[in-house]
């Protein structure tokens, strides 16, 4: 079933199925390895007992964007609230001292109020503020610039003026942290990230006479990552020569593409491979170790500066063992039609079977008659361009 959906290599399912496996080793086998770097690109690494909370704290905008959506939401709903409430407080306090809640006090206006040269009567530091509801919409007005014309401050006290610029300052720096936030998580790196795609497998075959690691590479997107460059790293437990045991021991390894160097121009999709020598890792890995209970993981890093953001993004994903499949191929998916290239995605993962030794790298360099028993695999064929020749005419006199 697996093999017909094409997830999986119908031959290499026919291996796994015809293989003679004991009753006990059947309930007892252990379980795959734990992916230090997700398929999707996320670390799968859980960081517990920090000690030191208050380091995140020192650096709030980026705890803020790093936080989840809802919790972003929530936070910045609540400092709004709190900020209206506080400063509606701040106002209903300022209104009290003055006596502009008093009753007996408001009526006190002269019946000439309103009419050139009659005399002041009381003037409060903010009008029509009559209790905490009317304080609290007047704090709202005030800090998000409604302005609906009932409230306004008056000259009568200095300190609501001090209040109001207050207000206005904290309104505009809660604002901005609000807009920075919202913008970086839109634009946040990873998202670009997104459209740049792996193959699900990673493939083992000759190259050259050669043995070579190969994946392949592709980016969805016409808009290009700029000065775009690939590294893989292989991750496994290693013991020392002193007996340390280092249970994720990173190794560089290094990758060869079509264009030389770790730079690659990601217009189309590229087959990158890493050529098995004598200072690779996998310079003794066979057909028997890629199974899942071996000890591998081979992370890919592919990273580049956006070409429309200028942002520098980062796509990460990794292999196991058994997501590696020894004597297969990549098919091609580049075609030329009509003058121009053509990438046909629904292969971008296909493979076919290929001649290769079931022999190490090391084994393959130590003894070169292994070659000679390799079957060799036809050439792909070029298709031609075809050309029509025009018909070449003669121009002659006629007879007279």
């Amino acid at each position: 079933m697996l093999s017909r959906k094409g997830i999986i290599p119908e031959e290499y399912v026919l291996t796994r199925l015809a293989e003679d496996v004991p009753d006990h080793a059947r309930y007892r086998a252990r379980e795959r390895r734990a992916r230090f770097v997700g398929k999707n690109g996320a670390c799968n690494v859980a960081h517990k007992n920090i000690r030191e909370q208050g380091r995140f704290l020192q650096d709030v905008f980026t705890t803020l964007v790093d936080l989840k959506w809802h919790h972003t939401l929530l936070i910045f709903t609540m400092s709004f609230l709190c900020s209206w409430l506080l400063f509606g407080m701040v106002w209903w306090l300022i209104a009290f001292a003055h006596g502009d809640l008093d009753h007996s006090t408001r009526l006190q206006r002269d019946p000439r109020e309103g009419v050139e040269g009659a005399p002041a009567s009381f003037v409060p530091c903010v009008t029509s503020i009559h209790s905490f509801t009317s304080a609290f919409l007047f704090s709202i007005e005030v800090q998000v610039t409604i302005g609906f014309g009932g409230r306004m401050v008056t000259e009568e006290c200095p300190a609501a003026i001090l209040v109001l610029i207050v207000q206005n300052i904290v309104g505009l720096v809660i604002n901005a942290i609000m807009l920075g936030c919202i913008f970086m998580k839109t634009s946040q790196a990873h998202r670009r990230a997104e459209t740049l795609i792996f193959s699900k497998h990673a493939v083992i075959a000759l190259r050259e006479g050669k043995l070579c690691f190969m994946l392949r590479v592709g980016d969805l997107r016409k808009s290009m990552i700029i000065s775009a460059t690939i590294r893989m790293q292989v991750v496994k437990k290693t013991t020392s020569l002193e007996g340390e045991v280092v249970p994720l021991n990173q190794i560089d390894i290094q990758m060869e593409n079509p264009v030389g160097g770790n730079s690659i121009f990601l217009v189309s999709p590229l087959i990158i491979y890493h050529v098995i020598d004598k200072n690779s890792p996998l310079y003794d890995i066979s057909p028997v170790n890629l199974h899942h209970h071996e000890d591998l993981e081979i992370i890919v890093i592919l990273e580049g500066v956006v070409e429309t953001t200028g942002i520098t993004t980062q796509a990460r994903t990794s292999y196991l063992a058994d997501e590696i499949l020894w004597g297969q191929r990549f098919v091609p998916i580049v075609a030329e039609e009509d003058g121009r290239y053509s990438v046909d995605y629904s292969k971008f993962g296909n493979t076919v079977k290929v001649p290769t030794p079931s022999c190490t790298a090391r084994q393959l360099e130590e003894d070169k008659s292994i070659m000679d028993t390799m079957p060799l695999s036809p050439k792909g064929t070029i298709r031609k361009r075809s050309v029509k020749l025009k018909p070449k005419f003669t121009i002659s006199d006629e007879p007279s």
